[in-house]
């Protein structure tokens, strides 16, 4: 039996629309990449809640990437509180012209889009609403001239509110890296952002432990000063791999304040790269 055909949007109605081919086709949410624009993976950095060094550990990954020769670009999704910008020394507005947005790039050649770059005060609160935020979001992906990239890292906000589902729903997102700290919050914090990506049905790539210890500076011994990590045991639980674990270290904090994070190598982050470079091999196969 021949399918049947839509009805026109005179004669729609309920009787004439039961059966249409289109009409149990999910909804696409997706927007339109900027069409200066051609990016290999979409990566998202999420965590159930602050303060676990997400922008740190963005930063060290695209580093890494950089330094291996990939094209990279950081999109600072979180809009409320971006640090991206500053921890590379950043400074000024991005240009822009009728094609669109130009990324700012860093001295290693990190291809950067903040709203600190594009406000004339970059220390004036967002005050805004989540959909004026999730907007921007949109725009970071629509408007932004971000060129030729093999990955785009996409530093979200702490939890699971707006910025994320907008991520999420908006760019075609390839897999996420929840980033997590040893406390006793830990399997909590993980299930949030794991949960997330499930029900929107997101890779998760694996798990970053960040703040995971203390190396002693004269006897080498790690100190867990947040406490033993449990990451592991989560990861056992979720069935999720540990893709890195990073010590706390006062040089990199000094390079993130002096906007100098250039210069951090991202030595903790092989397992991560690993697991990115894994998506170009199924990308090729298939």
């Amino acid at each position: 039996m021949a399918e049947k055909s839509c009805s026109s949007a005179e004669g729609c109605s309920r009787e004439s629309c039961e059966g249409c081919p289109s009409a149990n086709k999910p909804q696409s949410f997706l927007e339109e990449l900027n069409i200066y624009s051609e990016i290999g993976h979409v990566i998202g950095v999420i965590s159930g809640k602050g303060g676990v060094g997400k922008s740190m550990v963005t930063a060290s990954l695209a580093n890494l990437l950089a330094a291996k020769g990939y094209r990279v670009g950081i999109m600072d999704a979180d809009i409320t509180g971006p640090s991206i910008p500053r921890m590379y020394g950043l400074s000024g507005q991005a240009m822009a012209d009728d094609q669109g947005i130009y990324p700012v790039i860093t001295e290693n050649g990190i291809k950067v889009m903040s709203l600190n770059l594009l406000m004339p005060d970059p220390e004036a609160p967002v005050i805004w609403r989540g959909p004026v935020i999730a907007g921007v979001v949109k725009q970071f992906w629509t408007d932004v001239i971000w060129g030729e990239l093999d990955y785009l890292l996409v530093d979200m906000p702490p939890g699971t509110g707006d910025v994320p589902l907008t991520v999420f729903q908006s760019i075609p997102v390839d897999g996420v890296l929840i980033v997590t700290s040893p406390q006793d919050l830990v399997k909590m914090i993980v299930k949030k952002a794991y949960n997330m990506a499930e029900a929107m049905n997101i890779l998760v790539l694996g798990m970053i432990e960040n703040y995971s210890y203390l190396r002693c500076p004269d006897c080498g011994k790690e100190i867990p000063v947040f406490g033993e990590s449990r990451v592991d045991a989560v990861a056992a639980e979720t069935g999720v791999a540990v893709l890195g674990k990073i010590p706390v270290e006062p040089e990199i904090a000094r390079l993130a304040d002096e906007g100098a994070f250039a210069k951090v190598s991202g030595p903790h982050l092989e397992r991560a790269l690993q697991a990115l470079q894994l998506l170009d091999v199924k990308q090729k196969e298939e």
